[in-house]
């Protein structure tokens, strides 16, 4: 097949991969095409764990005429027994001539082996296949297979000159209510959202997301301070509190309101967020999203633990020494080590701008 053709089958892959975002976790999103004499004779994507798998689905809904087809999937089939039967397997049994491979699946139980043993059954394989925009999809699993931590997005909201409350501390609202909206909607892509104990302590935050979406709610508390009665701890949703210090009395307490304690190794801030990130890890947790305080988004940017920010911006000036500014943490010396952003869109939400990138660090 042409070039061209091939993106054609793999985009429509991609675009039914797309369709179940903020659904899977924690395996990534895969979509599939079988495609016989130029025409697409079955279509399938991964809803959510432990259903079926994308090229399942579609193998299924092709029934009898995948054999002499060409399968077209965004990542490589499964290899292993999960919560179920590896996906090569079905592949091999459907009668399929070629298989269209977007990339490799990162996860060592499966990488390249279900490739190879395709190629020994004498089916062909193309690998690579719009690789990029496959990884940018499914950019939080590769992260976590391959650096064994989630990928950490940072949401920050903050007036002109970069203020998230004013010298009496007051926040609500700097930015729009669209901007908001937005914002909350945004919480149902995530694994998990993560604040520290300082803005639970002023704005006794819910942090649901809509839809009844899944989403594990993290505090980075190091001395324990979450009270009993926040709002948080009112939700069906999982909590997990990041501590650094042992204290009976309220760890029985939190448990005895579901919380999960994590107990942290401790830096000179307190929770050492690369072992809290490790531990989440453990926990399947792939795409973290950071709410804040100052302080915590900070630490994030100091240990060169963020890869994205999600940052509205509204246009109101505050002013003031003593108003709060956006990021804590130590900073940097010079303009030529600061942070900065690649692959950056800016758009309108409401009367806000809202601006996205990757972080790089000098």
């Amino acid at each position: 097949m042409q070039a061209q053709v091939l993106n054609a089958y793999m985009r429509r892959a991609l675009e039914l991969a797309a369709r179940a975002r903020g659904k899977t976790f924690p395996n990534p999103l895969v979509g599939a095409v079988v495609v016989k004499n130029g025409h697409v004779v079955g279509e399938g994507f991964h809803h959510k764990a432990g259903a079926p798998h994308a090229e399942v689905l579609a193998l299924k809904e092709a029934s009898g005429k995948a054999r002499g087809a060409a399968l077209f999937c965004t990542f490589e089939p499964c290899f292993h027994f999960g919560r179920t039967a590896p996906c090569v397997d079905a592949v091999i049994s459907s009668g399929i001539r070629e298989v269209y491979i977007g990339s490799k699946d990162p996860n060592p139980l499966t990488c390249g082996k279900s490739i190879r043993l395709l190629r020994r059954r004498g089916i062909r394989v193309a690998v690579g296949i719009m690789k990029k925009e496959v990884f940018r999809l499914n950019e939080p699993f590769f992260c976590a297979m391959r650096r064994q931590r989630p990928l950490v997005t940072l949401k920050v909201a903050a007036s002109l000159d970069g203020k998230i409350a004013t010298r009496s501390g007051r926040s609500q609202w700097i930015t729009s209510r669209a901007a908001r909206r937005h914002a909350h909607n945004m919480r149902k892509y995530y694994d998990a959202i993560m604040v520290g104990i300082g803005t639970v302590l002023k704005d006794d935050p819910g942090l649901e997301a809509g839809g009844g979406h899944r989403l594990t709610k993290i505090v980075v508390d190091s001395s324990l301070r979450l009270p009993l009665s926040a709002r948080l701890l009112k939700t069906r949703q999982p909590v997990v509190v990041a501590t650094a210090t042992h204290n009976k009395v309220k760890e029985k307490a939190l448990l005895m309101r579901g919380v999960k304690v994590l107990h942290t190794k401790r830096n000179s801030g307190g929770v050492d967020l690369a072992d809290l990130l490790r531990r989440l890890h453990a926990m399947d947790i792939r795409h973290l999203l950071v709410e804040g305080g100052a302080a915590l988004t900070g630490a994030f940017l100091d240990a060169r633990l963020a890869d994205k920010i999600v940052f509205y911006w509204a246009p109101l000036i505050i002013g003031g020494r003593q108003a709060l500014g956006a990021l804590g943490g130590r900073g940097v010396d010079t303009p030529q080590k600061a942070v900065s952003l690649k692959r950056m869109t800016m758009e309108r939400i409401g009367r806000d701008f809202l601006i996205e990138g990757e972080l790089v660090y000098s």
